[in-house]
This record gives C-alpha cells, sequence and structure tokens, in this order.
C-alpha cells in the first residue's frame, strides 16, 4: 500500500510548471525578460513540458484512462473537472505567448496580453488543484486553511526557482530575482513547518461510534466490510510509522528548502557561469525534494473510511 506515484509527479510536475509559466508570462510581457530566442524556447517548453507531463501522469491514476475527457462535464460541481478545464484554456494563451516570443520575437502588444492571461490561466489552475485536496472533509489534514495556500506557495517557490535557473544559464540573471527565489522557498519552508505542527495537533473528533451513529460502547468491527484492499486503503489509509515519516520530513527540510537556499544565497557571490551551476542544482534538489514532501503529503492523510477498518 503506497500513494500513487503518478499523482505525486502530478502535483509537484504541474505545480512547478505553471509556477514557471506565470512569471514568464507577467515578466515576459511587461518587456522586463528580453525577449531573446532560445530563452522563450526554452522556458516555456520546460514550463509547458512539465505541466504536460504532469497531466499525462494523472492519467495512469485512472482505472479507465480512455474516459478521462468524461471529467470535463463536471465542471459546476467538481473540482477536479475545473481543473481539467482550466488547464486545457490556460494551454490557449500559453500557445499564442509562444508563437509571439519565439516565432515573431517580440512580447509587447497582444503577445503581452497573452502571456498576462497565461499567467491568469496558470493561477487559477493551481487553485483549483489546491481545491480538490482542500474540499475533502472526510480527510481532516487536507480540509484545513493551510492546503490551499500551500499549493500557491509552492508553485511560486519552484517556478522561481527554475525561472532565476533559467535567467543564470542565459547570462541575464538578476539579484531581484534571485531574492525572490530565495524568499519563496524560505516561505514555503515556513508554511510547511506550520501545517505539520498544525497537523501533529489535529484531533479528530470522528469515532467509530460517531460514524455509525451507535452509543453505550465502545464500537468496534468484528471483520472487514470486503475481503480485498481496495483505493482508499491502498491511498487514503496508508500507515507510515512514526519514526519513517520523522526521517522523510527531515529530507524534505533539507532537498526543498534548505540546501536550495544554500545554493541560492551562494549564488550571490558566484562568477557567471558558477552562478548558473548553483541555481540550476538548486532548482534540481528543490524538484527532487518536492517529490518527497507530496509523498509525505499523501502517506500522512487519513480518511475516516479507515474508521469501519478499525484503524
Amino acid at each position: 500500500m503506497h500513494p500513487a506515484v503518478s499523482v505525486v509527479f502530478f502535483t509537484t510536475a504541474t505545480g512547478a510548471g505553471y509556477g514557471l509559466l506565470a512569471p514568464l508570462g507577467v515578466l515576459g510581457g511587461l518587456q522586463i525578460i528580453p525577449p531573446d530566442f532560445w530563452l522563450g524556447l526554452v522556458g516555456l517548453a520546460l514550463a509547458l513540458g512539465l505541466v504536460a507531463a504532469g497531466l499525462l501522469s494523472s492519467t495512469g491514476h485512472l482505472g479507465r484512462p480512455e474516459r478521462a475527457w468524461r471529467a470535463f462535464s463536471q465542471w459546476r460541481s467538481s473540482w477536479l473537472s475545473r481543473e481539467g478545464v482550466s488547464s486545457v484554456i490556460t494551454f490557449i494563451p500559453a500557445g499564442l505567448f509562444g508563437i509571439g516570443w519565439v516565432f515573431l520575437g517580440h512580447t509587447d502588444g497582444w503577445v503581452a496580453i497573452a502571456g498576462l492571461l497565461a499567467a491568469i490561466g496558470a493561477i487559477v489552475t493551481v487553485c483549483t488543484t489546491g481545491m480538490i485536496y482542500a474540499s475533502l472533509k472526510p480527510i481532516a489534514q487536507w480540509h484545513s486553511r493551510y492546503t490551499l495556500p500551500a499549493y500557491l506557495i509552492f508553485a511560486t517557490m519552484t517556478g522561481s526557482v527554475l525561472l532565476n535557473a533559467l535567467l543564470q544559464g542565459f547570462g541575464v540573471g538578476s539579484r531581484a530575482m534571485l531574492a525572490l527565489s530565495m524568499l519563496a522557498t524560505l516561505a514555503g519552508w515556513g508554511w510547511k513547518l506550520a501545517t505539520w505542527r498544525y497537523n501533529d495537533r489535529l484531533e479528530i473528533p470522528t469515532t467509530a461510534n460517531t460514524a455509525t451513529g451507535l452509543a453505550g460502547g465502545t464500537v468496534r468491527s468484528l471483520e472487514w466490510p470486503h475481503t480485498e484492499e481496495n483505493y482508499l486503503l491502498k491511498e487514503m489509509g496508508f500507515r507510515i510509522a512514526r519514526k519513517h515519516s520523522a526521517k522523510l520530513r527531515r529530507i524534505t527540510q533539507l532537498l526543498a528548502f534548505a540546501l536550495p537556499v544554500l545554493l541560492l544565497t551562494a549564488t550571490f557571490a558566484l562568477p557567471w557561469p558558477f552562478a548558473a551551476v548553483s541555481s540550476g542544482l538548486a532548482a534540481i534538489i528543490q524538484f527532487t525534494g518536492m517529490l518527497v514532501e507530496r509523498w509525505l503529503f499523501f502517506a500522512e492523510a487519513k480518511h475516516t473510511v479507515t474508521l469501519y477498518y478499525g484503524r
């Protein structure tokens, strides 16, 4: 039993992809970033590539991937459907922005508008992804005020670190972008620590008695509701030992936050191309750390249905 790798990669990759697309759209549209051909090609290819890879990986989580298109029809009531719709819509202005930047060589006029719309679409899509989990009342660790902001903060963090690495790699890095990526990483670190503190102190009032409506004693299950493992037990009833959880939390802090901050700090004092190497390492290490963080996000969550299994 373990959290699905496809969903772990999906949330990490799309968060980083949209986190990179948004500042590219804003800074490119405002002509703060030069409309360099290779910078635009590599930057947008990386952003949209991460998004596409994440979306494709999410279909591997479906029992019938060929029916994934049906999820788009439930946008009135489903955050999952809204996420799918917004992600597809975002590709339209992002594609136009890429055409203007890469093939036409400018980011002003209608190209700037497309870039700003792509940034808005990226932010909206990240919000819908966060709401998928924040809206699930049966999972107390997700149904809290920390979940949605975490998705926005982590997208900003990974996206800004990626953008800094790109700018440093093309020799157009700035101290402002470097400082922003550091501050975003520190903000992500602080928010993650606050989330863990909240979850560790969380008292879930639901018990087997309240779930069944029975009183007058302690309700316990004589046998499982069915004879085989199911989806909820595999992914929402995963039991991780406290010592393993503590170890993975330390790994998350080291890879996703501490090492990137140290590498970004070193970048301030390093000349090019060493600054580019340091920034690139920060982005790679942080992405790896966020994979661990996302795995913990799912592994530490507990669905109330597990009460029926005596957990």
